[in-house]
């Protein structure tokens, strides 16, 4: 099952990067997108819902030009968890500064869908909450 659950995620990036959205099919409609492990976030910790998790990526993205996500590494954790290291990279609007940004994602998967996902401002602190180390 865990393998499945990779290409699950492999999916939903592909698509994501394709679309611009979340794959439904394979996305539960009370998905929570959980931003408490991302340091220094200032805005909301926890966005429950699809379309919660939607309006936190439009308001992700939208101080971006030519803003685009990369899936460096994805790794099986367990029956249940994938983490996927992602580069981010892009220009800001507002100072034509360009942003490149790694962090982790931790994907939890139940029955084919994913259920949640956690975000990590470090990689590594994300491979150490796993037990995967750097």
């Amino acid at each position: 099952m865990s393998q499945q659950n990779v290409e699950l995620v492999k999916r939903a990036f592909e698509h994501f990067q394709a679309k611009g959205d979340f794959m439904e099919e394979i996305t539960r409609p009370d998905f929570v997108w959980d931003m408490s492990m991302f340091h220094g976030w200032p805005e909301q910790q926890v966005y429950e819902g699809l379309d919660e998790a939607r309006r936190f990526m439009r308001e992700w993205t939208e101080p971006f030009d030519d803003w685009d996500l990369e899936l460096e590494a994805i790794h099986d954790v367990d029956d249940e968890r994938v983490l996927a290291i992602v580069r981010q990279h892009g220009r800001s609007r507002s100072s034509g500064l360009l942003v490149d940004m790694v962090f982790g994602q931790l994907f939890t998967i139940r029955v084919g869908q994913q259920t949640r996902m956690e975000m990590y401002s470090d990689p590594a602190e994300a491979l150490r909450v796993v037990g995967l180390e750097e």
